[in-house]
């Protein structure tokens, strides 16, 4: 072989090798604190003794209980998905194919519900139902219409944000022909937007499902103990009635139906290659054609702001009167039910959002740039497939069976990391990396590579590249990435409630253990910390959005 040839064979094979190594610490990392804690958790359950007894799980299926509490979930799922992609849809060309004043406003306040905690949500449509609240005369209190009502709320923005980003990279150019040829609007959105749109629809509804049958905290304040989905029963099985056997059974179940939902929306939709460059579309003005979406638009960011108003009303009013005493009643620990202060638990829900985002985006930027990077064998694509799908995982599994599986597979030498401080961020970095890997994945795959391989004929070494050609296109969906993992990390408890430490809780899990203890000086303070976790989720929120690019960062 000549001196040529043999160069660059070692340079492709020293490039094999770096992305082995780049790709062995974020595999490292979901093996250890995912695939090891959800096995863990389906072992016990399987083999409650050592040996394997799939006939109680299958007991555990012919449940009445079992069967009623499924197709609960089945039906309300389906319900809330059809709702948020119907209110979705116009939402999303309104505010990413039309021009108007205030639009990043409007974005980023439909985009706040989805950062929220589930128990935030969960409280904020609770108190616009309620008997005392805005809507209260229409009883839907304590009712399945409740739930489904605060699914949709909690997800329409990630139809929004999915088809609106897909929608800005659309060529306007065929639908204008089939107008000039005669077609009505109904028509070119028929015939030429929505084929071009679909695999973007069928991504949001799957993820939008998805989320609805994994809800944790919306079910859990809005159900109560008459309703109850698949992941509020996992949490009852496992933390009140210890019944692993049950609770395996159910996350078998869960976790096999999102791996068939998984494949027929790869069958439904055409998965484009993620390295294909896509062109943005300038936003038009708005026409009179425009008005029925514009409606649906205004009547979906109505329908987001009353829950949070009846958040904010309800924390300022008190026996009737306006007041700020719940506010301050932060600063104390509410009638002594916890060992810190709220204000303390506001710091630790800070400080442990920060470390799980220097995680997350750590562990997203690997897999991102892994994920992206051009490779022509077949094998090769395989494989970047596979790493795909397997940082997705944490999408797909109840956080709650990852908590609890926190706890049987970390607490014996050499992974005994119950008191490690770093186990809540870490968690919490796992539920948010999926969302970072989506964000940076187009951005990633959108850089030209002939700019790298310009400036490595230049001279400049791999480190300088990375530098000068990625660095300068990447910062802002980094930092907009970093801020979604914060705002994620703020709100989440489902892992969280099962692993925190009694002397350092969130604010989620304090706001969910206030509403279990009566008396209206611990329900106000609930309200008042929810308010302050929504503001600063939506500061979060505007600031993201000021730093998205167009037509990038889908989920």
């Amino acid at each position: 072989m000549d001196r040529p040839h043999l160069a660059m064979s070692l340079d492709r094979t020293a490039r094999r090798a770096a992305y082995v190594a780049l790709a062995v610490v974020p595999v490292a990392v979901v093996a250890v604190f995912f695939v090891l804690p959800v096995g863990a958790m389906l072992h016990r359950g399987l083999w409650p003794e050592g040996r394997f007894a799939p006939g109680a799980v299958l007991d555990v299926l012919a449940r009445p209980r079992t069967g009623r509490v499924l197709w609960f979930t089945l039906w309300t799922s389906t319900l809330a998905t059809t709702l948020a992609v119907a209110l979705g849809l116009p939402a999303a060309y309104v505010l990413h194919r039309l021009r108007f004043p205030g639009r990043a406003v409007v974005r980023a306040a439909l985009l706040v519900p989805f950062v929220l905690p589930t128990v935030v949500v969960g409280l904020a449509v609770r108190e616009l139902i309620a008997p005392s609240g805005i809507l209260g005369f229409l009883g839907l209190d304590g009712t399945p219409a409740a739930i489904v009502a605060g699914l949709v709320f909690f997800n329409v923005a990630v139809v929004i944000r999915t088809v609106g980003v897909a929608w800005e990279s659309l060529d306007r150019r065929p639908g204008e022909a089939a107008a000039a040829l005669g077609a009505s609007p109904w028509q070119v959105f028929r015939t030429v937007t929505f084929p071009a749109l679909r695999p973007a629809v069928v991504s949001a509804a799957s993820v939008v499902f998805l989320f609805c049958a994994t809800a944790f905290g919306v079910v859990l304040v809005l159900g109560g103990v008459r309703y109850s989905s698949v992941e509020t029963e996992i949490y009852l099985l496992t933390a009140d009635l210890l019944d692993l056997p049950a609770a395996a059974a159910l996350s078998l179940v869960q976790m096999l139906a999102v791996v068939v939902l998984l494949v027929v929306v790869g069958r439904l939709r055409a998965v484009p290659d993620p390295t294909v460059r896509r062109a943005s579309a300038a936003p038009a003005r708005p026409h009179l054609r425009d008005l029925p979406a514009v409606a649906v638009t205004a009547a979906t960011l109505v329908a987001v702001a009353l829950p949070v108003l009846a958040l904010v009303v309800g924390s300022l009013r008190r026996d009737g009167h306006w007041t700020l005493d719940f506010y301050r009643a932060l600063g104390g620990s509410a009638d002594g039910l916890f060992e810190v202060s709220l204000a303390h638990a506001l710091l630790a829900s800070l400080r442990i959002a920060v470390d799980a985002t220097w995680m997350s985006l750590l562990l997203g930027l690997a897999v991102a740039f892994l994920v992206t990077r051009r490779v022509r064998s077949r094998g090769g694509r395989r494989a970047r497939a596979v790493l795909d799908g397997f940082f997705m995982l944490p999408l797909g599994v109840s956080a709650v069976t990852l908590g609890f599986g926190f706890l049987i597979a970390l607490d014996s030498p050499p992974l005994d990391l119950r008191a490690s401080p770093l186990l809540v961020p870490v968690a919490q970095a796992l539920v948010a990396l999926p969302i970072v890997v989506r964000t940076l994945v187009p951005v990633l795959a959108g850089i030209d590579d002939r700019q790298r391989q310009a400036a490595a004929s230049l001279g400049a070494g791999p480190l300088r590249t990375l530098l000068t050609v990625d660095l300068a296109v990447v910062w802002r969906p980094v930092l907009a990435a970093a801020g979604f993992a914060f705002a994620v990390s703020l709100g989440e408890f489902g892992a969280t409630s099962f692993i925190v430490r009694p002397a350092e809780p969130t604010l989620p899990v304090v706001i969910y253990r206030l509403l279990g203890h009566p008396g209206p000086l611990n329900h106000g303070s609930a309200l008042a910390a929810s308010v302050v976790l929504a503001a600063l989720t939506a500061a979060v929120i505007l600031v993201v959005e000021r730093l998205r690019v167009p037509g990038t960062g889908a989920w």
